[in-house]
């Protein structure tokens, strides 16, 4: 029996149009769903934040929320400065910098960790930004309040596990396997940070 071609009837026509109608309709249906998984306003304004640095005198510290993490903000001594830049290299347990404002993983000297990228860290040397979370557990190290015990490097100090850090906030001693976090951060005046 010879195979015949048959036209398209109305009734094909009919299943193609409602078959795609049904899509576009499920589709336009999910369209909700799908967008309210999209961060709001709020949590993008989140993404950066400015912070004024001109009311921390020398030798304080403030912690700022950023995407819902403590970022430290310590306002170096001289002294402070100059016990980081003293440290060989060959003493730290971390040697990279993790500094997110550097390319690459450069070896952890101070000047890196107070880099933003923009080749003016000396200017800046003295303020160190960093997120404060301790890199062992996730803890949130003391040092920031006066008062505070800073550890055996006068930075941080981790009580739960015993993680040290120096006033670059690298690990010096303890369990802590990496130094602590530097954020993207820039100066956007000499008293004015923006993070993120």
């Amino acid at each position: 029996m010879a195979n015949k071609k048959t036209e398209p009837t109305r009734r094909d026509f009919m299943t193609i149009a409602a078959g795609s109608f049904a899509a576009v309709g499920g589709a336009a249906a999910l369209w909700p769903f799908i967008d309210q998984m999209n961060p709001d306003a709020s949590a993008l304004s989140l993404a950066t934040i400015e912070v004024d640095l001109s009311p921390i005198p020398v030798g304080q510290s403030i912690t700022v929320s950023w995407r819902g993490k403590p970022v430290f903000i310590r306002h170096r001594t001289p002294e402070e400065i100059e016990a980081a830049k003293a440290v060989e290299m060959d003493q730290l347990p971390d040697p990279v910098a993790r500094n997110d404002n550097l390319d690459g993983e450069p070896p952890a000297t101070d000047l890196n960790r107070v880099a933003t990228g923009q080749g003016d860290a000396q200017k800046h040397e003295n303020w160190m930004v960093l997120i404060g979370i301790c890199t062992h557990l996730g803890c949130i190290p003391k040092g920031q309040r006066i008062g505070d015990e800073k550890g055996e490097f006068d930075g941080w100090f981790c009580p739960c596990h015993g993680s040290h850090y120096d006033t670059a906030g690298r690990i010096r001693k303890g369990p802590a396997p990496r130094n602590l976090e530097i954020p993207v951060y820039e100066f956007i005046s000499d008293n004015k940070i923006k993070i993120g």
